[in-house]
């Protein structure tokens, strides 16, 4: 019975709305052409009442030039609804277009927002604040090791005053008496009772014992 009949499986999917558009098109294109035929023929009616004069004749093919008029009207009328319902088909495919991104942004958003609290629920704070508690804490031991290190070995950090007496200030009470000796060479000697003598005064007194002998 299928076979002879058909079944409800075997009908035709109805036409989508971008088939609608192409048909209507397609009647748009038709109706087009037989206005431009219909033109053609306005124009010769036209052509051959300006070449005869007024009589039976002329009035014959004026009748057919008003009757090419009509039709003319009438297929343009029909492409302007047909113009028009593409218009509105395609407006409509637009929207329904727009639509669809529009729930296809959405569903990628809902299944983003899901990632997201998927992945943030495995982030537990209170292990990020000991972690960086425990960052803080490493940081502190590497600037104490830093600082161990650049200690230097041969000068002792600290220096008491025994440490001062029995070091330092001997060495500098030998300082002051080996630079002292400098001093006691400009003093005279204790057995000399006058002051110096000075060259110039030699060389007068030797100069004056000369003229008297």
């Amino acid at each position: 019975m299928n076979r002879i009949f058909g079944s409800s499986a075997s009908k035709k999917p109805k036409p989508s709305l971008q088939d609608a558009i192409n048909s209507t098109d397609t009647r748009v294109a038709s109706i087009e052409v037989k206005i431009k035929k219909l033109d053609g023929e306005l124009g010769r009616y036209k052509d051959q009442m300006s070449k005869l004069r007024n009589g039976p004749g002329k009035d014959a093919i004026q009748q057919r030039a008003l009757r090419t008029l009509k039709q003319k009207r009438m297929y343009e009328g029909q492409l302007a609804q047909l113009q028009q319902q593409t218009f509105n088909m395609e407006s409509a495919a637009l929207a329904t277009e727009n639509l669809r991104n529009t729930m296809a942004t959405v569903e990628a958003m809902k299944v983003a927002n899901k990632e997201i609290k998927k992945q943030y629920g495995k982030i537990d704070i209170d292990k990020i604040e000991n972690m960086h508690y425990d960052m803080e804490d490493l940081l502190e031991q590497a600037n104490e090791i830093q600082e161990t290190l650049g200690r230097s070995y041969a000068v002792p950090d600290e220096i008491d005053e025994a440490d001062l007496e029995a070091g330092t200030l001997p060495s500098l009470e030998e300082d002051e008496e080996s630079t002292s000796y400098l001093a006691d060479l400009n003093k005279a000697p204790d057995f000399v009772d006058e002051p110096p003598v000075e060259l110039s005064e030699v060389g007068a007194s030797s100069s004056s014992n000369a003229a008297e002998s």
